[in-house]
């Protein structure tokens, strides 16, 4: 009977383990030569101006092309917000309230307790049906927790008769 190490010969093993041990240095240097040559920091060389990303807009009331003021987003007619309660635009995770007749309020539907949607309202309740947490139609404050804060308000303008998202 031949013994299986004795076919594989000990140059083939040596060059097999050569050839892992210069692979996994190529992959170790490889990496060390990409954390050296990263662009996080500019070099003291660098007279570049800052990323656009570090710059800051002027403030004041964004306008469109032509000095127009910006849509937004098109969240649906003023008849789906009836005076009292209000409607919940789940693309946009957002409700929208009409507290008074022609005042509008825009909320996160986002549920300040564990994060579900607040998707019912009940004439000047937005409910969060997970857990029963209650917010105010008119200003997103906790009417009954468990939530402990109130939902985050959310820009709305009215143009016509269609809500928009600012």
């Amino acid at each position: 009977m031949t013994d299986i190490r004795s076919t594989v010969s000990p140059m083939k093993r040596r060059t097999l383990i050569q050839g892992a041990g210069a692979v996994g240095g190529t992959v170790v240097a490889g990496g060390l030569l990409a954390a050296c040559g990263s662009d996080d920091e500019p070099s003291s060389s660098d007279t570049s101006a800052p990323p656009a990303s570090e710059t800051t807009a002027p403030e004041g009331d964004p306008t469109t092309e032509g000095g127009a003021a910006p849509t937004g987003t098109e969240l649906g007619p003023t008849s789906d917000v009836p005076v009292g309660s209000g409607h919940y635009f789940e693309s946009e995770k957002v409700i929208v309230t009409q507290p008074t007749e022609g005042t509008f309020e825009g909320f996160s539907s986002v549920c300040t307790h564990q994060g579900c949607a607040v998707s019912m309202i009940e004439d000047d309740v937005m409910i969060c049906p997970c857990h029963g947490s209650e917010f105010s139609a008119k200003d997103g404050s906790v009417v009954q927790g468990p939530a402990e804060q109130s939902l985050k308000a959310r820009e709305v303008r009215v143009d016509g008769d269609t809500i928009f998202l600012v």
